[in-house]
């Protein structure tokens, strides 16, 4: 069973959903079944029920809200992808709170070409676990903020938060 929790940010709201107490989605939104319809068929089938408390995922969100940037990387996270994507979302991951990177520098520290800057756009486009998984560090080579699944406003203030908290 998916369990799910959301949480209060000043962001918006957050979706939790876990299993086993690995996150396998979390979104900002106040309807986890948006999160829920993204997962895989497999999860799905599971089914979905609400609880009070997800316990170290709620936690570790409490604690990065209240200036501990390291906190959600202690959590446990799985999402489905081939090989390449995978490389890309643990390169993701290692990007420290407070900096930014290019989708190219990120592809290069999957070890892949600059050239897949492409596909470090759409492992970020497709990631289903922000902002465990941080999408929001990674900037267009172009300039500017680029896009975020749950809008520019959110990507500013996790970006705000972890500057003034870092």
């Amino acid at each position: 069973m998916i369990e799910t929790q959301v949480l209060p940010t000043p962001a918006g709201p957050l979706a939790l959903l876990a299993r086993g107490g690995v996150v396998v989605a979390a979104g900002f939104t106040a309807d986890p079944g948006l999160m829920f319809a993204r997962l895989s068929p497999g999860l799905r089938a599971e089914g979905m029920t609400e609880v009070d408390d997800l316990g170290k995922p709620a936690q570790a969100v409490r604690d990065y809200l209240d200036g501990d940037l390291l906190a959600l990387d202690a959590v446990a996270v799985e999402q489905p992808g081939t090989p390449t994507r995978l490389r890309l979302l643990a390169a993701l991951r290692a990007v420290p709170p407070g900096t930014t990177i290019r989708y190219a520098e990120l592809a290069e520290r999957a070890g892949l070409p600059r050239t897949a800057a492409r596909a470090a756009g759409s492992a970020c486009a497709q990631n289903l676990i922000a902002p465990f998984v941080p999408c929001h560090r990674i900037l267009p080579a172009a300039g500017g903020l680029g896009g975020y699944y749950y809008g520019t406003p959110v990507k500013q203030w996790l970006l705000a938060h972890e500057k003034a908290s870092g």
